[in-house]
């Protein structure tokens, strides 16, 4: 359990194309996050929301929104260094993916060598170069990389928040070519869906505890939605089929805890209008409560979803 949890708010939706992922960080508060994080930690600081653009500017078109999401990253990322110099856990709430330029940008400078955890369907290694769609949201992890648009790549006033060494993918199943050749080239360890189900998910989770623990000062879990499966987790913008289970990210989440290892979090990609009866809403509840130490008892379940309702 941690110690001192603050919780930061980034409605963005503005990294790809389906209005809704700003209605995510209010909708995971809406269904008692704070009353369940209660149950695990003494100390539990709501940040509010990090104002962020809203309005649609679509140029360049291999980076669209870039000065809006260029903008957001950079307040984000003064947040996110602030709540870790104060010795405090961040638990980020996005939005989009693309959010996740301005959390690695703030958690970063406090790390020698910070670790990531990449739990999602996609790569979101993609450059202003290599993406097909332009989309920001499929590009945050290159950008933290140091590869890609100048103004991406700099956020925070430094460049390279995490090397290809100190980065373990989980769950990917949709790789454009472009990510393929970085992720080739550059070595990083990937454990796809196809791994996950060979190896099972207690064997991808001790590799990859031991891998980063062995080399990194901390780690960082960016947890997106849609590496679940999506009869799953409905409520996202690029639901990819045959996804993790819940049962294997449940049991992800419990070996994180029980391995006391992640130093910082974020959530993204909920979108609620995409939902379907709140079901993606309570499972990211689910996830970060028991990534921090809970379990499904001390969930403030509402009457209308109960735990048995999610396992499929």
């Amino acid at each position: 359990m941690k110690e001192k949890i603050s919780v930061l708010g980034v409605p963005m939706w503005l990294g790809q194309t389906r209005y809704g992922t700003n209605l995510g960080p209010n909708a995971i508060r809406s269904l008692g996050l704070l009353e369940s994080l209660a149950s695990v930690c003494k100390d539990v600081d709501d940040r509010g929301n990090v104002g962020v653009g809203s309005v649609r500017r679509d140029q360049p078109k291999n980076s669209k929104n870039l000065r809006s999401i260029v903008a957001g990253s950079r307040k984000l990322a003064a947040r996110v260094s602030e709540i870790v110099a104060n010795k405090r856990f961040p638990l980020v709430l996005g939005g989009d993916h693309s959010i996740a330029i301005g959390t690695l940008a703030g958690i970063a400078r406090h790390y020698n060598r910070l670790g990531v955890i990449w739990f999602d369907a996609h790569a979101d290694i993609n450059t202003d170069e290599t993406t097909p769609s332009g989309n920001i949201h499929g590009m945050p992890l290159a950008a933290s990389m140091g590869f890609g648009q100048k103004d991406l790549v700099s956020i925070g006033g430094y460049v390279e928040k995490v090397k290809a060494e100190n980065i373990v993918m989980i769950g990917i199943r949709d790789i454009d070519p472009g990510e393929a050749e970085l992720i080739r080239s550059h070595d990083i360890k990937v454990y796809t869906m196809q791994d996950v189900r060979k190896m099972g998910i207690q064997k991808v989770m001790i590799e990859t505890i031991e891998y980063l623990s062995s080399r990194c000062d901390g780690i960082h879990l960016s947890f997106d939605l849609d590496g679940m499966d999506p009869l799953i987790a409905p409520g996202v913008g690029t639901p990819v089929a045959d996804g993790m289970s819940f049962s294997d990210s449940m049991t992800a989440m419990r070996m994180l805890a029980d391995a006391d290892v992640i130093t910082s979090v974020e959530i993204v990609e909920l979108n609620p209008i995409l939902d379907r009866e709140e079901k993606t809403t309570m499972v990211a509840i689910l996830m970060i409560c028991t990534l921090l130490g809970g379990s499904e008892n001390t969930i403030a379940w509402p009457k209308t979803l109960q735990p048995a309702e999610l396992v499929l």
